[in-house]
Formats: structure tokens, sequence, C-alpha cells
């Protein structure tokens, strides 16, 4: 042995509200079941995800940047009411 701790480096991912890296753990992953854009706290759903911090200014900017559409490289409006619904829940 070395000597040296190996420190194990943690994923990064981007907000698509503020646009701000950070690590995956401090960032709710989103995905998209049948036009509706669903939070995805464990991960484990399946599909392309999109990452935002779980606050509500950064989903209000997503939002209204249309990023979840461009993310999920779909057209048109998608229904975001269950994410804001699992936001507000999720404020301390």
């Amino acid at each position: 042995m070395s000597g040296r701790t190996h420190a194990r480096a943690c994923p990064e991912r981007t907000c698509v509200g503020c646009r701000e890296r950070a690590a995956q753990s401090e960032l709710l992953r989103i995905v998209l079941v049948e036009d509706a854009c669903v939070p995805d706290p464990r991960g484990t759903l399946p599909g392309r995800g999109a990452y935002v911090h779980p606050v509500s200014a950064c989903l209000d900017l997503a939002v209204r940047r249309r990023a979840f559409s461009r993310s999920f490289r779909v057209r048109g409006p998608l229904d975001t009411a269950a994410l804001s619904r699992y936001v507000e829940q999720a404020k301390p």
C-alpha cells in the first residue's frame, strides 16, 4: 500500500434550470412518463433523465426556458404539475 487515500469522485450533473453543475446527489432526477415530468428521487425509473435543483426557483426557470422539452427531445408542452407538487412538499 502506498499510503494514499483514494477519494471517490462523485458524478456531477447540470441543473437544467440554473445551468450550474452540482453533485448528482444534490439534484433531483426528472423522467418523462407519458407527456408528464415525474420526479425520480431514487434514480431508478427507466429512460432519459434531466436534473434540477429541488427548489422552486430552479424549477420555474426550467419551465420558463422550456428546458424539459429540450432535454427529453420532445415537441410541445409537458405537464409539470406532479413535479411542482413534489418540490413544494419537499420544502422544509
